[in-house]
C-alpha cells in the first residue's frame, strides 16, 4: 500500500462507526478524483515551428541584426549550415520568462 495512505487505512480501523461514513464520502471522492485524471486525455505538444530571422524579430520587436549577433547565446536558436532559425516554443517560453 502506498505510504500516504497508512493513515487513512488506520483511520478506518479506529474511528467511531458513526464517523465511518463520511470516511467512506471522503474515499469515494479521492477516488473520483483519480479516475478523472486517469480518463482525461493527455494534453497535446504543441508543435514546434521554426521561424526564419526577419519572422522571430517581428514576434520578439527587436531587429534582425539583434539575432544574428545574439544567436550563440539565445536558447531558442538553431543553426542549420548558415541558416538560422528560431524556435516558436522557444521564443514564447523565453516571453514568459521576461515577464
Amino acid at each position: 500500500m502506498n505510504s500516504t495512505l497508512e493513515p487513512v487505512l488506520q483511520a478506518a480501523r479506529t474511528l467511531a462507526p458513526e464517523a465511518l461514513p463520511r470516511l467512506l464520502g471522503d474515499l469515494a471522492e479521492v477516488q473520483a478524483t483519480a479516475l478523472a485524471r486517469l480518463s482525461a486525455p493527455a494534453p497535446v505538444a504543441q508543435a514546434d515551428e521554426w521561424l526564419t530571422v526577419r519572422q522571430a524579430a517581428q514576434k520578439l520587436g527587436c531587429s534582425t541584426d539583434y539575432l544574428y549577433k545574439n544567436s550563440a547565446s539565445l536558447p531558442f536558436a538553431r543553426h542549420l549550415g548558415r541558416k538560422l532559425l528560431l524556435s516558436t516554443r522557444g521564443i514564447e517560453e523565453y516571453l514568459r520568462k521576461q515577464k
